[in-house]
């Protein structure tokens, strides 16, 4: 590969993407070909009509596709553990009811909403959503029975809001990755930027449907009569330091990193290495399940195998997450060695369209096209990654790239989309519902964070 150059003018290597693109949405839609499969596939044809030597495909594709799991699997891995320790001591319904008990009934969607976004730091979209549901449903019927869309979209779209916007889930990670942008950054901006988000796209959008909308609560997970408490949970409280561990840690890297950069640290000093190794984010995601594992699992009697099986049984639904960024990131590392990338990236730049912009659409069509906004992010992070190297941006615009591409990832899902059938089947929506309040839901969060994402880049340009 050292000595090999693309020969190959614009216009057919964005052909050939364009034909990649084509040949991914064709296999996962009409074929319903795996993902993973799929972009493994799709990568090393692409590298093949693209001229790549036919020796080096092989490596090149290892290469990349391992230079992404380096730190998105730990990452992913430890997360998932973290999210398990919580959901499983029973941390998550003592956490729901506590904010109810403290915001009043009366405000109690905004309450679970507010749980299920700090919840939904370390678990995933559709696992925090399973978890999360019963509790929704309880404290639903306990307030009358009849605001299913109130509860319940409250719900899902703070947890929907985390897991596009926040490290560790995978797919800021892999756009983190891709783009060449600072993990504590991406975390910093995106906890600025979520709660708001989900205020507007979650909260006043749940009030607003489930006015128009009235739908009762379903007996999915038992009836009022079952509504029990696990033995044994933690406090409210412990739960919320132990979720904040990593986010302190990492936060702390970032900020000794930035003040040694200007002189106001040593940065050779034994004690600011020692800090920032500890606030990088796989250290601090394992400190913070080790954490959990002792103040929610044997302080708690839950020690030995039982520990073991817990802690285990967070990595296998993981594993499909994992491996479709890993093919993603492949393919991404064929677009950029094959010259596509840099093809994309001057077509752009003879437009005028700004990267961040470019970056929100391409992961847009990818979303509406396909379905899987994993699928999405890393596919649009992998092309535009070539664009935003040359673009220089600084650290606070890179998270912005970073944020703008996860924002499209959202945009309005609809049947294609695993997440779709979920969210309407467990609330009771058909179809026709299912589209008029969730698919909408997730386009204005797109937009909105998108516009987020815009006011980020802005902040950074004036660094």
């Amino acid at each position: 590969m050292d000595d090999w150059t693309q020969t190959l003018e614009a216009g057919p290597l964005l052909a050939i993407a364009a034909g990649a693109i084509a040949l991914i949405l064709l296999l996962v839609i009409k074929f319903k070909l795996h993902a993973f499969l799929t972009l493994v596939i799709v990568a090393a044809l692409t590298a093949l009509v693209a001229g790549v030597p036919t020796g080096a495909i092989a490596e090149l594709l290892v290469t990349s596709f391992g230079t992404t799991l380096g730190s998105v699997a730990l990452l992913v891995g430890l997360g998932a553990m973290l999210g398990r320790l919580v959901e499983s001591s029973g941390g998550a319904r003592v956490l729901a009811d506590r904010m109810v008990d403290v915001f009043g009934e009366k405000r109690a969607p905004f309450a679970l909403g507010l749980a299920s976004l700090i919840m939904g730091f370390p678990i995933f979209f559709d696992a925090g959503l399973i978890v999360m549901l019963p509790i929704v449903f309880a404290v639903a019927r306990r307030m009358g029975g009849k605001s299913m869309l109130l509860y319940g979209i409250s719900a899902a779209a703070a947890f929907s809001v985390m897991h596009v916007f926040l490290p560790p889930h995978p797919g800021p990670v892999s756009a983190t990755e891709l783009l060449g942008a600072d993990l504590g950054i991406v975390l910093l901006a995106g906890l600025v930027i979520v709660f708001p988000l989900w205020y507007v796209s979650g909260y006043l959008w749940a009030k607003y449907v489930n006015a128009r909308i009235p739908l009762p609560v379903l007996s999915l997970f038992g009836d009022e009569k079952d509504d029990v408490q696990a033995g044994n949970p933690p406090k409210a409280s412990t739960v919320i330091a132990v979720l904040a561990v990593p986010l302190v840690l990492i936060l702390l890297n970032t900020g000794l990193t930035s003040l040694s950069s200007v002189g106001v640290v040593d940065g050779d000093a034994t004690w600011v290495q020692a800090l920032v190794l500890v606030g990088t984010s796989g250290i601090a995601l394992l400190i913070s399940v080790l954490v959990a594992a002792v103040v929610l699992g044997r302080a708690r009697g839950v020690s030995g195998s039982a520990l073991e099986k817990v802690l285990e049984s967070a990595l296998g639904p993981i594993c499909s997450v994992v491996l479709i960024t890993g093919a993603g990131g492949m393919f991404g590392g064929v677009l950029r060695a094959s010259g596509i990338g840099d093809a994309l990236a001057d077509v752009l730049g003879d437009l005028g369209l700004p990267v961040i912009v470019a970056a929100w659409l391409i992961a847009a069509i990818l979303r509406l096209a396909q379905g899987s906004a994993t699928v999405a992010l890393v596919t649009a992070a992998g092309l535009i990654a070539p664009a935003v190297a040359l673009a220089d941006l600084n650290p606070v615009q890179l998270a912005a790239a970073v944020l703008a591409t996860a924002a499209g990832s959202v945009f309005a899902g609809h049947v294609n989309d695993s997440g779709f059938w979920l969210v309407g089947r467990l609330m009771g929506m058909d179809v026709k519902t299912t589209l008029r309040v969730w698919t909408v839901q997730q386009a204005v969060e797109s937009v909105l964070g998108f516009a987020a994402a815009l006011l980020v880049f802005g902040v950074g340009a004036l660094l």
